[in-house]
């Protein structure tokens, strides 16, 4: 059994840390696993503000079958708040991560989220947590109003400075 160094581990992160730089991507995620000696699970992200990041928006009412020929309709209109601006992070109640990690809505699985679309919120009233490090980190709102829009799943990664919510 040979003992890794950790000039080596620091060698192959610094390795990574490159190749996200030459081939322009926001985040690179490995895994390395070492025989009999455990492993090392590398995740390097930077924030790039040419990057939009992900958005997504659950329909308020799931479609079907019979209302098919509506779907056409309705999609143009679900679709305008969304190309109301390019970038979410630019509207003027857009609540941005402080750091990178995973976001949580709920307390703990399989418990309510913490806020839904809709609700009224008070300032430092907690929107969602964002794990970085095994720490849970709560996201306070910045100040009083209603929550519009939840740009994030629940157990999706986000970058610093992404979008995670709309407040008005």
């Amino acid at each position: 059994m040979t003992k890794r160094s950790h000039e080596d581990d620091v060698e192959f992160i610094k390795a990574l840390a490159e190749l996200l730089s030459e081939n322009e991507l926001s985040e690179l995620q490995v895994k390395r696993d070492y025989e009999g000696e455990g492993s090392l699970n590398v995740r390097v992200s930077k924030y790039s503000p040419a990057a939009a990041p992900v958005a997504v928006q659950v329909p308020a009412t799931p479609a079907t079958p019979a209302a098919a020929p509506a779907a056409p309709q309705a999609a143009p209109a679900a679709a305008a708040p969304a190309d109301d601006t390019d970038d979410p992070a630019a509207l003027p109640g857009a609540v941005t991560s402080p750091m990178v990690g995973t976001a949580y809505l709920s307390p703990e699985p399989g418990a309510a989220a913490f806020v839904k679309v809709g609700d009224s919120v008070s300032e430092g009233q907690t929107l969602l947590i964002v794990e970085a490090m095994k720490t849970m980190n709560q996201i306070p709102a910045p100040a009083s109003g209603t929550v519009k829009r939840i740009l994030v799943e629940d157990g999706a990664p986000v970058e610093f400075g992404a979008p995670l919510m709309v407040i008005e």
